[in-house]
């Protein structure tokens, strides 16, 4: 018995992943790729993919928006989960990387259920909220892109999820980082900040959880 969450070591978490996900052959490649990458440690863990997931089943979720897509892992663990009509609409800057998405979600069938916007991430939002008319539209929202935006993004999410929907927040935790007073650089401050920003917001349930990097629900208060 435990009053707190475990450390994991190496062994313990090679044993969640052997029991706790059921990752596809293709998301697993997938992963393999990612990890070819410099930027490979942006990869969400296989295990917060397989929680995405059970959220999107959870909600019913047909109507999600993600806030940074990398190389299409989370988007495509959600799209498997996704009832039939739902959709992803999601947002990122790069090219290079949204191009592996793409194939990867065409091998596993679910590119028609995901719609990749190119360009900076604050303009889409503020244009479905304005000129396409999707405020209180999404079910559940992914955010973890650059994190000194994490703030703006959570805003203007909040503006586009339904009441009653979910908004998920990654890296919350920050390795660390987020309870070390030498650590002042943009993005470490930009995450304390949101984390004490969601802790007093009254629009939302909020609840921090300690998967990968720190995963924050927030659920919109109707």
């Amino acid at each position: 018995m435990s009053n707190r969450t475990l450390q994991l070591s190496s062994e313990l978490h090679d044993y969640l992943l052997s029991v706790g996900v059921r990752e596809t052959s293709i998301q697993c490649r997938l992963r393999e790729e990612t990890a070819l990458l410099r930027e490979a440690g942006m990869q969400i863990a296989p295990e917060e993919g397989e929680f995405l997931a059970l959220l999107v089943r959870l909600l019913n979720a047909r109507n999600i928006l993600e806030i940074g897509t990398f190389t299409g892992y989370s988007a495509l663990s959600m799209a498997l989960a996704l009832p039939s009509g739902g959709r992803i609409l999601t947002c990122d800057v790069n090219r290079e990387w949204t191009d592996i998405a793409r194939r990867y979600w065409q091998e596993a069938g679910v590119e028609e259920r995901i719609e990749l916007r190119l360009g900076p991430a604050l303009d889409t939002l503020r244009n479905l909220k304005v000129r396409e008319s999707l405020a209180n539209h999404f079910d559940m929202v992914f955010i973890d892109a650059d994190k000194d935006a994490y703030r703006d993004y959570y805003e203007l999410a909040l503006q586009l999820t339904r009441p009653g929907g979910l908004l998920v927040i990654d890296n919350t935790l920050w390795s660390g980082r987020v309870v070390d007073p030498a650590q002042t650089d943009p993005n470490t401050v930009a995450i304390r900040e949101l984390n004490r920003h969601l802790h007093a917001d009254a629009r939302i349930d909020v609840c921090l959880v300690p998967i990968a990097d720190g995963v924050t629900l927030a659920h919109k208060r109707q």
